[in-house]
């Protein structure tokens, strides 16, 4: 009985230490979860390109994993917005820097069905050249990783290890179609050694 109230008593201790370290710092953390269309200016899309852009660059240089989710976020939803309000523009429309804030807004989304709903878009651009193979690649990667299947290209990394791979042996020519460096080299860079033969 006495071990059952000591239990009891540290573990309330715990719940209310807990809440009150939550509520002292409760501006540091953000809910990122239901991503809404947001107001915007199709006028003003290449500015907002270019702030999302500018944005995403710097938060990624920075180790603070709230502010990234805070970032990533706003970002999501104002791509999602101007995909939505304005369509997808091209580079006759805006510059390469702004067409790849659309890529970035979308592969550093948390939810892989904004990914796979805007994903016939990008298919579109780089089939224009308005995106990269390498874009194409990475994002193709991320949705199958996502959805648990095998991705095709090498590009995604998962709890430090290279995520699943779809026929191993011919990963570097699909790389090469794509314009990415050997899986070697990639993985090397990345501090992983790993050997597509095996």
């Amino acid at each position: 009985m006495k071990k059952t109230k000591v239990f009891l008593t540290i573990f309330i201790a715990l719940i209310l230490a807990v809440s009150v370290f939550l509520f002292i710092n409760r501006d540091k953390f953000a809910y990122v979860g239901s991503v809404d269309y947001v107001e915007v200016d199709c006028n003003k899309r290449s500015e907002i390109l270019s702030e999302i852009y500018l944005s995403d660059q710097k938060i990624r240089k920075e180790n603070n994993l709230i502010k990234y989710a805070k970032e990533d976020h706003r970002n999501q939803e104002l791509v999602i917005s101007i995909l939505e309000k304005c369509g997808m523009p091209t580079l006759n429309e805006v510059t390469q820097e702004q067409m790849n804030a659309i890529w970035l807004g979308l592969q550093h989304n948390t939810e892989n069905k904004y990914r796979i709903k805007y994903f016939p878009l990008i298919e579109k651009a780089v089939k224009n050249g308005d995106l990269s193979k390498q874009q194409y690649a990475l994002m193709k990667d991320r949705m199958l990783m996502e959805e648990g299947k095998p991705q095709i290209y090498g590009s995604q990394i998962k709890n430090g290890e290279l995520y699943e791979l779809e026929s191993p042996e011919t990963v570097n020519q699909r790389r090469e179609e794509m314009g990415l460096e050997p899986l070697e080299d990639y993985l090397k860079y990345m501090g992983i050694s790993y050997d597509t033969e095996k």
